[in-house]
């Protein structure tokens, strides 16, 4: 289990929620292979609405164009292990925006590291 407090690298993915690769969803790809490089953790989020190079605007509130709302794949790790999975995006991303962000972790702690008498569970 990676534990990561202290300085860490947020790297961020734009992308639209129809781009695929290998006919799969790219954010899922994304996810599955920073899985496999032993990154701390991967997120997506579904925006509700937004726009990119294209200046299209794809919102949740017309169904016309909710076919393809922005979705955000977010990383945190250490810069050496972000930095060190840059080249796999070059590889899945025709199209998007990537962001590197300095951050700060705070807490960092996967499931098994609650009490062992079983109390608080389910609580950071």
């Amino acid at each position: 289990m990676t534990r990561l407090t202290g300085r860490a690298l947020r790297l961020t993915v734009l992308i639209g929620e129809n781009d695929r690769w290998h006919h799969k969803p790219l954010y899922a790809e994304i996810v599955h292979r920073a899985h496999g490089a032993g990154l701390a953790g991967a997120s997506v989020f579904r925006g509700v609405e937004g726009f990119g190079a294209s200046s299209l605007i794809h919102t949740s509130r017309l169904l016309s164009l909710s076919e393809d709302l922005p979705v955000a794949v977010v990383i945190v790790d250490t810069e050496e292990r972000v930095r060190g999975f840059l080249p796999q995006l070059d590889e899945l991303v025709a199209e998007g925006l990537v962001t590197l962000d300095e951050c700060e972790v705070i807490r960092y702690a996967g499931r098994h590291d609650t009490p062992a008498d079983g109390e608080g569970e389910n609580s950071l």
